[in-house]
């Protein structure tokens, strides 16, 4: 499975970005999907998962209110809507593929995309 990341950029704090993530296969309709990010110098953290049907997402705290994470299975696609940017969320946006259907976290995503880059500028 191969997945391609697309709408990372530079916005000014405050603005919008609208990442996708498609996959190029069919099975990950049965897996959960969702969004890491590395910043410079720290770790990666999940930022959102969805689950295979789209019912249950998981949000991490330092972007909740202000990113939403969804998917289309007829795409095989997953989103991630960030509103309200700041400059502590610039980092390099990985989405990934869960070997479960529930959620997807740091141990148990199998396949990862290559990461686009969200700078976010004060």
């Amino acid at each position: 499975v191969q997945l391609q990341a697309f709408g990372g950029g530079l916005v000014q704090a405050g603005g919008s970005l609208r990442l996708s993530c498609a996959a190029s296969a069919r099975t990950v309709s049965n897996n959960a999907m969702g969004w890491f990010r590395q910043a410079p110098g720290k770790e990666r953290e999940l930022v959102a998962s969805v689950s295979w049907k789209g019912g249950k997402t998981t949000i991490a705290d330092s972007v909740k209110g202000r990113f939403t994470v969804s998917r289309d299975n007829a795409k095989n696609t997953v989103y991630l809507q960030m509103n309200s940017l700041k400059p502590e969320d610039t980092a390099i946006y990985y989405c990934a593929v869960s070997r479960h259907s529930a959620a997807v976290t740091s141990t148990t995503a199998h396949y990862w995309g290559q990461g686009t880059l969200v700078t976010v500028s004060s």
